[in-house]
């Protein structure tokens, strides 16, 4: 290709050019940063050198001398929102809201923010109404999501499903914890007196709904509730055949879930007097998946049922394939509430010369942190199982295994 000699005109002119775009925006820059109030940069020096408090206290006076510093209030109230300052979050974020002139987006920006602040802070009823205001802007989704928390806290379950299905139309995606829901509407149910027993049906038969458009696959926890809660149903009307289904399909479908429902199927066979029946199906379902409700239940019902030998007997052989303080704790316990005054001195057992009261003092001294269900997400530990966590609110997080057969 020629080269055109023409061309060299060109370069001092793009040179020119740029030499003199780069002094326009170093001029701006420096005319900029003297716009600027001191307190600024006090602000930034005491961020680097780790003074929090000073630098927020720094950035406030900025905030007042330049009110047009929208971004500088956002990030104030996001701040005081994570120290804990809710009185000051909500009032920065309110201020903003005031202005007349704030652009819309800014304006739904500021609204989201009060709307967390309040939530944060526990002022539900204003947290709700805050985040309601968003409904038809951009952050919908987050606000959505936050009044779905709302209601779970109130126990609100129906506006908690209505918020779900508003969910569910703005994103493809499953949300699980809507089978939950349906349930806790039919324990409500038949928790009433007396249980309805209609509206606790209509409940469950949504949840198994919700079951199947999640696309659940094998023994999740939400089968085992709404077995449980049809298994709750047929029990109030009397109909152990049916109860006895609900449960045995827990057994088979969701073994290591046996502890939760093990005593409830026990006492479902005695009632058709096929105790030694019922004994028999659990220490078979022992052998295949060992647990240390499971085995609380099975030693109980042979102690009651055929007697200390054949209690003890069990009690060895699990304990051997299986070693457990807890097991043991277990096992003492329910020796010694067979015996009526057996705290006042020692007691008489199957293992000769020992005291039973004093041995299971000392092992149950060992066994208290152990003794519980953990959350999976926080590390929160409860004595009883929960669907949804006490302590983080998660659902399904709980194993229904105790804390020693986790470690």
């Amino acid at each position: 290709m020629d080269f055109e000699a023409w061309w060299l005109i060109f370069l001092p002119l793009l040179f020119a050019l740029g030499w003199m775009a780069a002094r326009f925006d170093i001029k701006q820059m420096l005319s900029e940063t003297r716009n600027l109030p001191d307190s600024y940069f006090r602000g930034l020096n005491f961020l680097l050198n780790e003074e929090p408090d000073r630098a927020i206290d720094a950035f406030v006076e900025v905030a007042k001398l330049d009110p047009e510093t929208t971004e500088l209030h956002f990030a104030l109230g996001s701040l005081f929102r994570r120290r804990g300052e809710m009185e000051r979050a909500i009032r920065v974020h309110q201020s903003l809201l005031f202005r007349e002139d704030l652009p819309i987006a800014q304006r739904d920006h500021a609204q989201h923010e009060l709307a967390q602040d309040y939530l944060k802070a526990g002022m539900l009823d204003r947290a709700e109404e805050a985040f309601s205001v968003l409904k038809d802007t951009s952050f919908a989704l987050p606000a959505l999501r936050a009044l779905i928390r709302i209601y779970e806290s109130e126990h609100d379950w129906a506006r908690a499903i209505t918020a779900v299905q508003t969910l569910r139309k703005l994103v493809d995606e499953p949300v699980p914890q809507l089978v939950h829901y349906h349930c806790e509407q039919a324990q409500a149910h038949l928790a009433e007196k007396p249980p309805n027993i209609e509206q606790a049906r209509a409940a469950l038969a949504l949840a198994e709904r919700a079951v199947d458009q999640a696309q659940m696959s094998g023994p999740t926890p939400a089968f085992v509730r709404v077995s449980m809660l049809n298994a709750g149903i047929a029990a109030s009307l009397q109909d152990l055949k049916q109860q006895q289904y609900f449960l045995e399909s827990v057994l088979n479908q969701a073994p290591e879930f046996a502890g939760l429902i093990a005593a409830e199927l026990f006492d479902n066979y005695i009632a058709q007097g096929q105790a030694a029946k019922g004994l028999q199906r659990l220490q078979e379902h022992y052998q295949q998946h060992p647990s240390l409700d499971l085995f609380n239940v099975v030693f109980r019902g042979l102690r009651a049922q055929q007697g200390v030998e054949q209690a003890w007997t069990f009690a060895r052989q699990a304990l051997q394939l299986h070693p457990s303080l807890l097991g043991l704790d277990r096992l003492l316990e329910a020796e010694l509430a067979q015996k009526p005054g057996a705290e006042q001195g020692a007691t008489q057992s199957p293992i000769p010369g020992a005291d039973l009261t004093l041995l299971r003092r000392l092992i149950n001294r060992h066994t208290q942190r152990l003794d519980r269900y953990i959350c999976s997400a926080c590390g929160f530990q409860a004595r009883s199982y929960y669907w949804q966590c006490p302590g983080c609110n998660a659902w399904e997080t709980y194993k229904p295994r105790r804390l020693e057969e986790l470690e």
